[in-house]
């Protein structure tokens, strides 16, 4: 019985650490984004998005990117779910991955949306990988250092389970919250009209460098093997929140100029 079980964890282990090193923001993170969005959709972006998704709103769509991880047709966006710039550098001057990245595929979600050739399901499925991406973006460890593929080789426990720093900040946070998408998307005050204006300011690369800079606070914020629990919660849910708020403002601004 132990052999057989030991066997099978042999067999196993691998796929769920693989499975575990691309994960992201969780769906409750991705959704609470993209219901941020949904409510700051002009009318003329709501109306053409809803046509599109023949009435889901945002949030149906946002983990998309996610769950066609398993599908091998779609397994050349892998890499579109991470941008990795050289410490010291700015995005234009790193190296670029020839797979590309989480920037260029933000703009080719929007090339493709802005495209009146471009078919209603290529549409469909590009508005989905766009809400999923710009949440990306926002998950700082997206841009993390390529050395420890954004915290996901740097193991330590959460409460008395072993996991890694990209998760914690992907899903651990957040599931620990015990909130809806909806709960917590509800749970921001009113965005105002010069707030909306500043917070969506600047475009992906600024973006992905705000998120950089996190990272490397990030780093610094845990040691390997570290215990993290309510300490570490109260620290730095308060930049968790901030994030999805941010991602789910930014992606409103992205949709509001592609749909008018």
């Amino acid at each position: 019985m132990k052999k057989t079980l030991l066997l099978l964890l042999i067999m196993v282990g691998p796929l769920l650490w693989s499975a575990e090193r691309t994960a992201d923001w969780g769906p409750t993170g991705h959704r609470t984004i993209a219901e941020i969005a949904q409510k700051h959709l002009s009318k003329k972006a709501r109306k053409k998005i809803d046509r599109l998704l023949s009435g889901q709103n945002l949030a149906f769509g946002a983990a998309y990117a996610d769950e066609i991880k398993s599908d091998p047709r779609y397994r050349y966006i892998n890499p579109w779910h991470y941008v990795n710039i050289t410490p010291g550098e700015k995005y234009d001057d790193s190296t670029a991955s020839s797979d590309g990245d989480l920037i260029t595929a933000i703009e080719k979600c929007a090339e493709v949306l802005k495209d009146d050739e471009a078919t209603k399901e290529d549409k469909v499925f590009y508005l989905k990988l766009l809400v999923h991406f710009v949440g990306d973006i926002h998950q700082p460890l997206h841009a993390g250092r390529a050395e420890d593929k954004g915290g996901n080789d740097i193991q330590l426990r959460w409460f008395n389970q072993g996991t890694n720093l990209h998760s914690v900040w992907d899903s651990k946070m957040i599931d620990f919250y015990k909130m809806s998408y909806t709960e917590i998307a509800d749970s921001y005050q009113d965005v105002s009209r010069d707030a909306f204006k500043a917070i969506s300011s600047g475009n992906s690369r600024d973006w992905a460098e705000e998120s950089r800079q996190l990272a490397e606070e990030i780093y610094a914020s845990a040691e390997i093997g570290e215990k993290l629990g309510y300490k570490y919660m109260y620290d730095n849910f308060d930049t968790v929140r901030q994030q999805l708020l941010k991602g789910g403002i930014r992606l409103a601004a992205v949709l509001n100029d592609i749909f008018g």
